[in-house]
């Protein structure tokens, strides 16, 4: 046996055609909707987090109002939403950049968009600076800064 009949074979055959690229773009607009849904889930979480926060807050401060019997656990709840969140966000975005990277790595290369024309999209930055916001939305109800 020579060195060539013990080689792994590449895992896929990939040839540069018309159809082979726009399976590859679809690819890529399939993760970019991916990191979306996961903005958009982060978001809502964080959101929902901090909300819950400020009405358990306010309404603890309304008179009348029977004294809460966890008086911590709407802060509680709080936190672990926007924790969840945030941590949500960074693991999508690591893995978005990961796969990107994949896409434009190896026999992937010939079908990908070149650097010339590279593709960019505004979905990164977003997640990048929500997961800004979490982060100091976290702490300011950590540190009972609302």
């Amino acid at each position: 046996m020579n060195e060539q009949d013990l080689a792994v074979p590449d895992r896929f055959a990939v040839h540069a055609t018309s159809d082979a690229h726009f399976a590859w773009v679809r690819t890529r607009l399939a993760v970019e909707n991916t990191l979306l849904a996961w903005v958009r889930t982060s978001a809502s979480l964080i959101g929902f987090g901090f909300t819950i926060v400020q009405f358990f807050q306010r309404f603890h401060d309304l008179e009348g109002a029977k004294p809460a019997w966890l008086p911590s656990a709407p802060r509680d709840l709080g936190l672990a939403l926007i924790f969840c969140g945030v941590v949500a966000l960074a693991v999508s975005t690591l893995q978005y950049r990961s796969i990107n990277k994949y896409l434009r790595s190896g026999s992937f290369g010939a079908l990908a968009i070149s650097d010339n024309e590279r593709y960019r999209t505004a979905t990164p930055g977003v997640a990048i600076l929500l997961f800004v916001i979490g982060l100091f939305t976290f702490f300011a109800v950590l540190f009972r800064l609302t």
